[in-house]
């Protein structure tokens, strides 16, 4: 993850958070009220912005800086 903080969307941290709490995609759109596929779209942005290579590597990373807190 480069230096500088990447802005993440409302909609991005909240997703984050359910991720990290082991919430699968089609949990998280019935939690947020979204399709299955929007979910995956802000998957998609959230490991790109944060140039991780998977959702386990996008959670350590967010708790590093500070997106995520225990």
């Amino acid at each position: 993850m480069s230096k500088s903080k990447v802005t993440l969307t409302t909609r991005e941290l909240e997703v984050l958070d359910l991720l990290s709490r082991g919430c699968s995609s089609k949990d998280i759109a019935e939690k947020l009220f979204i399709s299955s596929n929007t979910v995956e779209y802000h998957r998609k942005q959230l490991l790109r912005k944060t140039e991780s290579r998977n959702v386990a590597e996008l959670i350590g990373n967010a708790f590093r800086k500070h997106y995520l807190d225990l």
